[in-house]
This record gives C-alpha cells, structure tokens and sequence, in this order.
C-alpha cells in the first residue's frame, strides 16, 4: 500500500505544485481569506472529496468519509497569513508564487501554504488510489489563526462540528516542521498593566501624578520575575517581556495621567494565564505598600475580531501550553508510517503558539505537527518552501492516514 501511495504521489507532482503557486498567489491576511476559502473549495470538490462546505464563520472543511470504526483525523491549516510588509525587501514578488532554486517563493508559502496543499493533495491520493480508510480524512482551513486568539479554531470545533456531527481523534497540524514531527509548544499570554495618576501643567509637574514614574518600579519588578520562571526540559523556558508602553494623554506640556505596558507572557505546562496575572498583581500590591499614591491594575487583554463571513466575538489573547508525549500511539504510528516510504522524522517544538493550543491544550485532544516548511522562513521576505519536500509531505500526510486511520 505504501508503494500505491508513492506511485500516486509521483503522478499527483505537478498538480501539487501548480496548486501551491496558486495558494501564495492569492493574497489572505486576517478577515480577508474569501477567495482563498473558494480556492479550496473548488479544489476539493474537484478532487472528489465527499463532503465539502464553508461553515458560518468562514472556515474550510472537506471530508472524505472512512468505512466506519477507525480514528478520525483532522489535517489543520489556517488561511490567513501576515502583511507582506515592504515589498522592496523581496526578491520574488510577495504574490508571485516564483519557482526559483527548487524553492516556490511567496508570501505564506512557509506559513501554512506549502502545507495547505500537501494536506488537501493528501487526501485526494488516498481516494484516487483507492485506498480506504476506517476513519474519516477531514480537511480544515480555518480563518484568522495570525491574531493569536484562536478565534476560527474555537468556532470551528464548539459550533461547526457539533451542529454537523462530526467528530475526530488526532489533529495534523502543517504549522512548519521541516518535515520532522512537532509535539508542543509553551503557551502564551498579553497582560496589560496600566498604573494611573492625575495631570498638570508640565510646567508645574507636583502638581499632577506622573503615571510613567508609577510605572518605573513595575518595570524593574518585571525584569526581576522574568529572571525567576521555570524552564520545562522539552518546551523550553517561561519567558516574560515587555513589547509596548504608552501613556495619554501624550501632548507636551501635560504630565501622563495614565501609563500602560503590554506584556509577553510565554507558559509552561503547569502555568496558566490565571497565575501570571497573580504575579504581576503581586508586583502592584508590593509597590502599594510602599506608595500609598500608587494606583495600578493589570488584565489579560481583549480585542474584537470579525470574520470575512461578518460573525464577531470579543477575545482574550490567551493560549494554553501543550505537549504530546513520544511515546503516545498516534505518534509511535506516524514515525512508522513515514519510515515506510524512507522518511526518518526527528521530534521538535515550535517557539511560537498554534491553533493546537486549544485542541489539545483545552479541548484534549491530540496534535501531531508535520509539514515541509521551515520556520525560518516564516513571516520574512525570504518566505519560500522546497518543493522536493513539498511533494514530499503529500506522501508523508496520506502515509500517516493510512497507518493510523486505515
């Protein structure tokens, strides 16, 4: 059977590669993937697969349905991506979709495009091959993965699938992985610390309370915190960083009355979002002793997305930590799987936060992450993914199917 699915992947190459450039030709940032979520569509209509829609949110899912009694697998990418930026730091046009240097080059094709197409081209192999499963084969293209609120992912598997029955039992994710197999990463949280004080004329500076000196020893605290975290043998290091500080009114000759800094949390297994805002309110209870003039407040912060479909919803900018241990049996069957047509996956983690985190970081269910792009490339100008490993991954996607839901 592993031969078929070579044999096929062979036949499928051009395809799969013409589908990719059309991928990263089509521009899909955050509230904006419509087109692309057509594409897709289209795509998995015409490649047979058995049922396909877009749900109220705007997300993509295709099924290719098993025979009854296997695991149920959901191959994850997301379709939105991040702002070219300035496109004079490119060499190859950020929509051009260029094949250059065995690589194709573009905007998104590292994140997720390259394994958008190695997933969906995945089970249209499995079908043409006439291979068939026990389980389900579900394809989901989710909206707006970049802000970080996991705001399609939670649409997708709290309304979507309950409302169509559907149900699964590992995720694939196509995050990049260089083709090696990812099993976690740390979670992550934005706090919002804001310390208050009263205006005046600059000119008379003891006459108001200056909210950026109020700030000055929250600031040293932090660094001080972000000194003691914990460090996890697998994910790595609890990081704590400050990004933004601001304060208003911000007009000369007004002293600030009020000051506010944004913090990068990053969680381990063991931290939740909930204690990291404990430590920092441990900071501003210390500095209220101290200050009896001191007037501070710390929260997780909350935006408001809205989907290209119109649907809205306030979000916290929060994710959960997670790992998929090496010895779990869905990943012990994926290596196998890949040995099988002469790929040796090693185990990694991403630094950066997934949709995973709330499939299996809160939902529980298992992640797998397997794809043929590199992070390294991810979110640059050198944006770009090899097409030997893109082809690849085609194999390794209905490989890992077929040894798991077959």
């Amino acid at each position: 059977m592993y031969d078929r699915i070579m044999d096929y992947t062979e036949k499928m190459k051009d395809d799969v590669i013409a589908f990719a450039q059309k991928l990263i030709q089509t521009p899909s940032t955050s509230g904006s993937e419509e087109e692309l979520a057509k594409i897709c569509v289209d795509k998995m209509r015409e490649l047979g697969y058995d049922e396909v829609f877009i749900d109220d949110i705007g997300n993509v899912v295709g099924i290719i349905k098993g025979s009854g009694g296997g695991p149920n697998i959901m191959y994850n990418s997301h379709m939105d991506h991040v702002d070219p930026g300035d496109e004079s730091n490119w060499q190859y046009p950020p929509y051009g979709g260029v094949i250059a240097d065995g690589y194709i080059h573009g905007r998104a094709a590292s994140d997720v495009k390259g394994g958008m197409a190695s997933q969906i081209y995945a089970g249209a192999l499995l079908k043409k091959a006439g291979i068939k499963l026990k389980g389900d084969f579900i394809y989901t293209g989710v909206v707006q993965e970049e802000p970080a609120e996991m705001f399609g992912m939670k649409y997708l598997c709290d309304r979507t699938f309950p409302q169509k029955g559907i149900k699964f039992d590992l995720m694939i994710t196509s995050e990049a992985t260089s083709m090696n197999l990812f099993l976690g990463h740390r979670g992550r949280v934005e706090l919002e610390v804001t310390t208050k004080g009263r205006t005046s004329h600059g000119s008379a500076p003891w006459r108001g309370i200056n909210a950026v000196y109020l700030m000055m020893p929250v600031i040293e605290e932090v660094k001080k915190l972000a000194e003691t975290l914990p460090e996890h043998p697998f994910l790595g290091k609890s990081t704590l960083a400050l990004t933004i500080i601001s304060c208003s009114p911000g007009r000369l000759s007004i002293i600030p009355d009020i000051c506010t800094v944004s913090l990068d949390r990053r969680l381990i297994p063991g931290e939740t979002a909930e204690m990291a805002v404990e430590q920092i309110q441990e900071i501003l209870d210390k500095i209220k002793k101290s200050n009896p003039s001191f007037n501070a407040e710390v929260k997780i912060r909350k935006v408001v997305e809205t989907s290209y479909k119109g649907y809205s919803e306030e979000c916290e900018k929060k994710m959960d930590p997670w790992i998929v241990e090496k010895d779990h049996p869905f990943v012990i069957e994926a290596v196998q799987a890949l040995k099988e047509i002469g790929q040796n996956p090693g185990f990694g983690k991403w630094d950066f936060g997934t949709d995973a985190s709330y499939v299996t970081g809160v939902l529980g269910i298992p992640t797998i992450g397997y794809s043929p792009m590199e992070e390294k490339y991810a979110h640059t100008p050198y944006d770009r993914v090899s097409i030997d490993n893109l082809v690849k991954s085609v194999a390794g996607n209905a490989a890992i199917a077929y040894k798991i839901a077959g």
